[in-house]
């Protein structure tokens, strides 16, 4: 398997269409898949926020104080989650509208100017979607799209890529029924192969080489039109929820 910069100087703008700024690299063969940084997303899509635009509400205002946060930031995300799952020593772990469970609702101050952030994509699959149906259209090639994002861990210190969409591959690799070497059946092992790939591709992207792409080629996967939900966790079944 081979993992493929694809960097990029210039910021990205909603004029931008990231499927052509894809082709232009001329460097896509079938069956590659294309992992994307959440952050050219959310420029793409308008999803940058001026600070000085936000009104914090009283309840904003008061978790700000207590946890000595800016306040625009916290009415930010507040507006992004469902719900707060934990609030301890400066942070907020919420459950965004996507499911996501993590820190500040996915809001980022990194890699923009300053006064301003980035909120997470409204719907990451359809816009991996939307970009998987250009390039097809276009080049005739068909490949699978990740979107990816840095998320912290809850029993592990340091951050990883995870996928927070994806388009063309089953985010999951499930060998439930088959056997293992000693013939047993497996039965609960399913493997987040697409978040597996994201965090293999950070490697090569970094947070500061200007390599918002990365192209994985030779990984072996079915084309499958799946949603990112496949990975979200049931609160039924969260044990720590």
């Amino acid at each position: 398997m081979q993992i493929i910069p694809v960097h990029f100087e210039k910021e990205i703008s909603p004029s931008d269409d990231l499927s052509d700024i894809l082709l232009k690299f001329d460097n896509l063969n079938d069956g590659d898949i294309i992992v994307i940084a959440q952050k050219v997303i959310s420029k793409q899509e308008k999803r940058l926020v001026s600070l000085s635009s936000v009104v914090p509400s009283l309840l904003a205002q008061g978790i700000a104080s207590q946890y000595k946060k800016d306040p625009r930031i916290v009415e930010l995300i507040l507006s992004e989650s469902k719900k707060i799952v934990r609030m301890s020593r400066g942070i907020l772990i919420v459950e965004t509208h996507h499911g996501f469970i993590c820190a500040n609702a996915g809001i980022d101050e990194s890699n923009v100017e300053e006064g301003f952030v980035t909120l997470l994509p409204v719907d990451s699959d359809k816009s991996a979607q939307l970009i998987r149906k250009k390039i097809f259209e276009r080049s005739g090639k068909n490949i699978a799209i990740i979107i990816s994002d840095t998320f912290g861990r809850s029993f592990r210190l340091g951050q990883t890529n995870h996928a927070i969409g994806v388009s063309g591959l089953n985010p999951i690799l499930d060998y439930e029924g088959t056997l293992d070497s000693f013939n047993k059946i497996l039965r609960v092992t399913a493997i987040a192969v697409a978040d597996e790939l994201a965090s293999s591709s950070e490697l090569v992207m970094g947070k500061s080489l200007k390599c918002p792409f990365a192209i994985i080629r030779d990984y072996s996967f079915e084309f499958e039109e799946c949603s990112i939900d496949k990975l979200i966790r049931p609160e039924n079944e969260d044990l720590f929820r």
